[in-house]
Order: structure tokens, then sequence, then C-alpha cells
């Protein structure tokens, strides 16, 4: 993984210098908004396979992976612009609480400027409800995420 993580330093360090005439938030807005950008594309490519496009665009699954691609490395450099010295412990620490969805409490993440995970919050008997009626399971709903 580090390889990965190297690579994204590296684009990083040349997209920044491409933006290196906007301020340094600006830039970190308009890299989030690539990641809805890189998304939309995966969207519209999904449509292909599906056979539901109207302007001629027959896109194939591999097109399809190849936007989410795009959509994971604008992401993974969006989270660089915002901390580039701590954006691999943060991202380990995030994707370590996202696979617990038992509930238990986390250990001290080995980030100190993270938080603790907060424990399983019981969920209001609306939210329950909701996932009944949507035929979701709690973890495939992702409602830990609201809170």
């Amino acid at each position: 993984m580090d390889t990965l993580w190297d690579n994204i330093e590296k684009l990083s360090a040349v997209c920044r210098a491409a933006g290196a005439h906007l301020p340094d938030e600006e830039l970190k807005a308009l890299q989030v908004s690539k990641v809805a950008e890189e998304t939309g594309e995966a969207m519209h490519a999904l449509h292909g396979p599906k056979g539901l496009t109207t302007c001629g665009d027959d896109h194939t699954w591999s097109e399809v992976q190849n936007d989410l691609v795009g959509a994971v490395i604008a992401a993974l450099l969006a989270m660089h612009y915002i901390d580039p010295t701590g954006t691999r412990a943060t991202f380990d620490e995030i994707l370590h609480r996202r696979m617990r969805r038992d509930g238990r409490p986390l250990p001290r993440p080995n980030n100190p400027r993270l938080p603790l995970a907060a424990p399983h919050r019981a969920r209001p008997a609306a939210v329950k409800a909701m996932c009944r009626d949507e035929h979701l399971t709690p973890a495939r709903s992702n409602l830990d995420n609201l809170t």
C-alpha cells in the first residue's frame, strides 16, 4: 500500500504546482468537488452496460471501473490536500472504524491528532423502522455515519 500513497504524494505535488496560483482553501475545495465530478463520470459510464444510453455512448464495465479509480484517486488527493502529513494515518483509522460495525469501542488510534472513535449509539426507533421498511440491515444502510 505504500506505493499507492507514494504515488498520491507525487501526484499531489504535480497538482498543487498546477494550482499554485490559488489559495490553499480554494484548492482543497476544488479537489473535493473533483471527487463528485469523477463519481458522476462513473455514473454516466454505468448507463452503457445497463443499456440506458440515449446519446450513443456505449460504455463497458471496464470504463466504469476506470472512472471509479479516478474517483478514488481524486478522493485520496483531496485527503492529502487537507492534511499532507497525516493522510495515511487518518485513512487507516477511518477504514478501521468503518470496518468495525459491532458497536465495541475501538482502541485509541496511533494518530494522537484524531479523537477516539465514538462508541456505538443506539439508533432511534424511527431509524430502525426506516431500515425495516426499506428492507435494509443497519450495516447496509450506513446510518452509523450520520451521527
